[in-house]
């Protein structure tokens, strides 16, 4: 049986994921500041927790999932107080050029759940496999097939389940 990871293998482990997890959070939150602020908050989680990481190959998975509960909590926070201050106005962004918005990349991905930004962040443009994106998510393979598929359908509408795979 192989010995549970130290604290001291933290940075071996968790320290080139460090960066991804921020993009991953950046694709989540929609606000680098707090991003930053969710992916060091979730790195001390992952170091206070680095002796519960089973099998050190998990690594990129399991603090990918430390992250993403962390931007969780981060956006129920930002509900929250949103709900709890009416005057708090809520910023939104119109371009004038709408047919260039809808062919917008970004924009789309801005425009979708955070699920559905989750999903399409990870197995595209970190280049995650299903079989490594599943559980992150906490999902089955399965379960991140399909939310792959509705995901990229609602930023292109004619997409073919050919087309993701």
């Amino acid at each position: 049986m192989e010995k549970a990871p130290e604290p001291r293998d933290f940075d071996t482990l968790i320290g080139p994921y460090v960066e991804v997890g921020y993009r991953y959070a950046v694709t989540l939150l929609q606000d680098p500041d707090e991003a930053r602020d969710a992916v060091q908050e979730a790195q001390i989680k992952a170091w206070r927790a680095i002796g519960r990481l089973r099998d050190p190959s998990q690594a990129r998975a399991w603090f990918l999932s430390i992250v993403r509960n962390q931007c969780r909590s981060t956006m129920r926070r930002r509900w929250w107080s949103l709900g709890r201050n009416p005057l708090t106005a809520v910023r939104v962004e119109w371009r004038e050029d709408a047919i260039a918005q809808s062919l917008d990349i970004d924009a789309a991905m801005k425009r979708l759940a955070p699920e559905d930004r989750a999903i399409l962040h990870l197995f595209f443009y970190q280049d995650l496999a299903l079989e490594e994106v599943a559980p992150v998510l906490g999902l089955s393979v399965g379960a991140a097939r399909s939310r792959l598929y509705r995901a990229a359908k609602k930023i292109r509408p004619n997409l073919t389940e050919e087309d993701i795979r």
